[in-house]
């Protein structure tokens, strides 16, 4: 039997799981295509599987990625996880297990880690400081160069006001770790993609810090989503192993 999996989890988590060591349903969550979840017992840990055709993935579309996320936010209701990709599979129950052990280390340090957190998304988009033509306008000597230069200033203007606005964020709302991210929009606004990784304990105050946020800094329009399964922060494997 064929597997496409979602994401690891704790096997303790799942009581009925300890007195097993076969697949056992995962009453109540839907996969893709709508096909049954199964707990996936692999020594400390289980896998949340569900069963995979070869024909099954000339049909993994968008919704069948938006459902594969829905299935590691639904696991996370229950478990610690460590999301694997979309579009991750195993051919047999034998790979699957293969695949387990010989990273079980790596996972149980990943779990360990991210045991009783979070990961809260902000995106904050700011009016970009350093508007300006594209070197791509000017095609001859000095202009040239001078549009060159005068990018690259923009970049690292650019590059500062986003330096602090992320540590600003970091000050406001004191996260565990971050991931942050910068990219002009076509809009000519800045737009900051900040992962924050936070205990489950602290999920009500970090929401109210963000309405204070919001109201204090006036020149930002902030979105906050979350919490969610803390897929930033997940520590990869290497390059021959599966998870996210």
């Amino acid at each position: 039997m064929a597997w496409y999996a979602y994401c690891i989890a704790e096997r303790q988590s799942f009581p009925e799981l300890l007195r097993h060591r076969r697949p056992m349903p995962l009453t109540g969550v839907s996969g893709i295509f709508g096909n049954q979840t199964f707990l996936f017992p692999a020594s400390d840990l289980a896998v949340i599987v569900s069963e995979h055709t070869p024909e099954d993935c000339a049909r993994l579309d968008q919704q069948a990625a938006k459902d594969h996320a829905r299935v590691i936010a639904e696991s996370f209701q229950l478990s610690t996880v460590l999301p694997f990709r979309f579009g991750t599979t195993f051919q047999d129950d034998d790979a699957l297990r293969r695949s387990v052990r010989s990273n079980q280390r790596h996972f149980q340090a990943n779990v360990e880690r991210l045991r009783g957190k979070a990961e809260m998304h902000l995106k904050v988009l700011v009016d970009d400081t350093c508007p300006g033509n594209s070197a791509r306008d000017m095609t001859v000597g000095h202009l040239y160069l001078t549009s060159l230069r005068e990018s690259a200033s923009r970049q690292r203007e650019r590059q500062s006001k986003a330096r602090a606005l992320s540590v600003q964020m970091h000050r406001m709302f004191l996260p565990l770790a971050e991931e942050v991210t910068c990219k002009r929009t076509d809009s000519g606004k800045m737009l900051l993609d900040i992962a924050h990784l936070i205990d489950n304990k602290t999920i009500e105050r970090y929401q109210n810090k963000y309405t204070s946020a919001s109201q204090e800094l006036k020149e930002c329009r902030m979105q906050l989503s979350g919490p969610w399964p803390p897929y930033h922060f997940v520590q990869r494997p290497q390059p021959h192993q599966h998870p996210a």
